[in-house]
Parts: structure tokens; C-alpha cells; sequence
């Protein structure tokens, strides 16, 4: 393994969820003691950061440099002018969002949850099919999404997903085979899942509720 990397922002392949498009530097990288991705602006006006307030449990604190071109971000209902060299710390509960008013206005974002090492989940690579779930889409986005965890085994945010869909498809065993697999790699999904609504469908099979217990 190589000891160090360089990559240039435009070498790194820009993904989208349909909404905001971003280039995921800590996958492209394979860091795995903190979060970091950039996003870019094509037109001024254009929503750079999606707004949320990563106010859930283990949720993370953030802090944006704008890297280049002008931003204008939103906290808390407050707005904060941010010119190229600009740094934004927001904590967990903070509504935050930023929209571009320079064209090609690129934001770095790094994040991790206070007080507990860095976790890799692999959201990066699942949030392309995220488009799929919110129509509706269950099996087609399990179906793709086992491409997805085929390829990188090693994140359980895929496969906790993919075990969503396939709930929500009516396939019992795989989201129960799927859910163990995602467990075993980050036991904190496993109260995450005793309250998802997206197992109601197995929620009393035997296996889910050992799972559970």
C-alpha cells in the first residue's frame, strides 16, 4: 500500500443522490479516520449543501471550508457570508445549508461524531440509489445496491440498506441475511433497526426479533 496519494478535485468522480452533486474524497482516498467531500456549484444560486442538522443520535459536527468562489450558508435560520478562504463549524443540531453565489464554488466538509473514533458506513457509495427508495423503487434499488456491497463488502451502511429495500420488497430472508451481515460490522445498527419503520414488514419473524434481542 502506498504511503501517501494526490489527487486533483476534478480527478475525482462526481456522484449524485439528485439533489446536490459532490465528489467523495474520503472513498476516492480510502481514509478511514474521518469524513471529507467536496461539493461544487455549477451556477451561482445553485444549493451546495443540502440543508440538515445531523441532530440524530451519533450524528457528526462539521466543519466546511469554502475553497474556492463565494457561499452564502444558512444556520440556524442565520446567514453567514463566506468568501473563498472561509471556515464554518456547525455542531450536531445545527440546521445548516449553503447555496453557491459565484459559479463553481467548491466546499470541502469534514465531519465526525464527538467523542467516539471515526466509522466508516459507506454512504458515499450507496447514495446514488437513494433516488430508487424514495420512489418507491425497493427491488430495483435492492438489486442494484447488491452490486454495490458485492464490490465493497466492507461497509454496513450498504448493506443495512439494501436489507431496507428488500424488507420493504417482500424479501424476508435477504433483508434478515443482509441486516446480521450490516450488525456484525457496526453493532450500532442494531438499535437503529429495532426502530426503523422500513422493517415493519419482518418485524415478527422469529430471525428479525433474534436479531433484535
Amino acid at each position: 500500500m502506498n504511503r501517501y496519494a494526490v489527487a486533483h478535485l476534478d480527478e475525482i468522480d462526481e456522484l449524485s443522490d439528485g439533489r446536490c452533486p459532490w465528489r467523495p474524497v474520503r472513498h476516492h482516498f480510502g481514509i478511514t479516520s474521518f469524513g471529507v467531500n467536496a461539493w461544487t456549484a455549477r451556477e451561482a444560486g445553485d444549493r451546495i449543501i443540502n440543508e440538515h442538522d445531523e441532530s440524530d443520535a451519533d450524528d457528526n459536527e462539521e466543519l466546511y471550508l469554502v475553497q474556492q468562489g463565494r457561499a452564502t450558508f444558512e444556520l440556524d435560520g442565520e446567514r453567514a457570508d463566506a468568501p473563498a478562504g472561509t471556515f464554518i463549524f456547525a455542531r450536531p443540531g445545527v440546521k445548516r445549508t449553503a447555496f453557491a453565489e459565484e459559479p463553481g464554488t467548491t466546499i470541502v466538509a469534514l465531519g465526525g461524531t464527538p467523542g467516539k473514533a471515526y466509522e466508516v458506513f459507506g454512504w458515499e457509495i450507496w447514495a446514488p440509489l437513494n433516488r430508487l427508495y424514495q420512489a418507491g423503487e425497493y427491488a430495483e434499488a435492492a438489486d442494484r445496491g447488491r452490486e454495490v456491497i458485492e464490490a465493497h463488502p466492507e461497509y454496513a451502511g450498504p448493506l443495512y440498506n439494501v436489507a431496507c429495500c428488500e424488507s420493504l420488497a417482500g424479501r424476508t430472508a435477504d433483508a434478515i441475511e443482509h441486516l446480521r451481515l450490516a450488525i456484525e460490522r457496526s453493532e450500532r445498527l442494531r438499535p437503529f433497526a429495532a426502530g426503523d419503520s422500513d422493517f415493519d414488514p419482518i418485524r415478527d419473524e422469529p430471525a428479525f426479533k433474534e436479531l433484535m434481542g
